[in-house]
């Protein structure tokens, strides 16, 4: 069944997709979206950068093109952030490892 649901455009271009939504096709938080002019319709579509995120350095390196077009896109100021956001992650991660690892860091 179709279901239409409205929202408002705010001020700067922004709106939220709707919970139900998110639910129902497995968005969550930081999953990267693009978004297609199809004549009067927009299409928006879960990204996926990499068949395995969490998987050896080799299985990324198929993937880098999307991420560097990805990239490529973004303004400095949204290289900027993702930069600090990335950098907060890496930190996050590999002090995870320091503890797995009895406090000796192998990344």
């Amino acid at each position: 069944m179709r279901k239409t649901i409205y929202k408002i455009l705010g001020k700067r271009g922004r709106i939220t997709i709707p919970w139900e939504i998110r639910k129902e096709l497995g968005f969550s938080y930081n999953d990267v979206v693009s978004f297609e002019v199809d004549g009067c319709s927009v299409i928006v579509k879960r990204e996926k950068l990499c068949t395995d995120c969490n998987g050896s350095a080799s299985d990324s390196k198929d993937n880098s093109p999307v991420l560097k077009e990805l990239l490529d896109e973004l303004t400095p100021e949204e290289l900027r952030t993702a930069l600090i956001h990335l950098s907060i992650r890496w930190a996050e991660y590999t002090k995870s490892l320091s503890k797995e690892n009895g406090g000796y860091d192998h990344v």
